[in-house]
């Protein structure tokens, strides 16, 4: 498999957002869903919408979440939405909790652990998907990129209880009687993945900015503040490639939160979500960076 190319700049503002879009070279076609993470009740350390504004108007897109499968402000579409409200999410965008109503089953006939894969049924409602994340630390899974996106976030209320299960239960109120043994869960992190990249037959892109760089998710109601200072904004169309070079920046860095970041990352073998997602095919940990400043 060919080097994907991975653009990246220093500048994190909304105007540069739009710019590493347009260096893609790839119009997403049709009805544009912006899959980002929206913050959990609490949380300081999400992207605001603000920031975002730009490229959501540049592809015409709809912003798109799920429920959780956790106690919390958004295990609920009810509640989900009155937080999407209050954290002015409506103020700008159309927004879909895409598992409002039903769950959508896709089919993952090469998985390494599982081999379904449930999102949000209004999934089928779009043609095409940027998939804009926030890099930072996760307590699970070590850290949060686009491949977290994909598959945790994609995933509806059951589907994630599903993939932190291991395809044990997709009951979500027995989620922490069956939590799987950690590899188990990245590489159902892996396996999902998959399922929605092969959804949108290749229309999809990948923005990853690192700010706000915590160890812990926007999904921590109480989340440590960063310890790194912000790094850049990446863009690709291989969600592998682009995790992969977050990861390489972060062990690349002289930061003084250089090795707390690494540590959480590490203490959950977080890198072998990208291992079995490469072994998986469905892009590569091969890249070339390019600086585009």
């Amino acid at each position: 498999m060919q080097k994907a190319k991975v653009y990246f700049s220093k500048e994190i503002t909304p105007e540069s957002v739009v710019k590493m879009y347009e260096t893609l070279g790839k119009e997403l076609p049709g009805k544009v869903a912006v899959k980002l993470h929206s913050g959990e009740k609490g949380n300081q350390n999400y992207i605001k919408p603000e920031f975002v504004k730009a490229i959501v108007e540049k592809v015409k897109g709809t912003v798109v979440e799920c429920n959780t499968a956790y106690d919390g402000a958004r295990n609920s579409t009810e509640k989900h939405k009155e937080l999407m409200k209050e954290h002015g999410w409506n103020k700008y965008f159309n927004v879909d909790i895409m598992d409002e109503k039903e769950d959508l089953e896709l089919d993952i006939p090469n998985g390494k652990v599982i081999t379904k894969n449930y999102v949000g049924k209004n999934m089928e409602n779009y043609d095409s998907m940027l998939v804009l994340s926030h890099f930072k630390g996760h307590p699970m899974g070590g850290y949060g990129g686009a491949l977290k996106q994909l598959s945790i976030g994609c995933g509806s209320s059951a589907g994630k209880a599903w993939i932190h299960t291991a395809g044990q239960t997709k009951d979500q109120t027995k989620l922490w009687d069956y939590v799987a043994e950690q590899d188990k869960f990245l590489e159902a992190m892996a396996d999902s993945s998959q399922s929605v990249v092969e959804f949108f037959k290749g229309n999809i892109v990948y923005i990853n900015v690192m700010c706000n760089l915590s160890v812990d998710c926007d999904c921590c109601a109480v989340a440590e503040d960063p310890c790194m200072k912000d790094i850049g904004i990446l863009a690709s169309l291989d969600p592998i490639a682009i995790d992969q070079a977050c990861i390489d920046l972060v062990y690349n860095s002289e930061d003084p939160g250089r090795d707390h970041f690494v540590e959480r990352v590490e203490r959950q073998n977080g890198i072998h979500t990208i291992e079995a997602a490469a072994e998986l095919g469905f892009g590569t940990r091969e890249y070339e960076l390019i600086n585009i400043d």
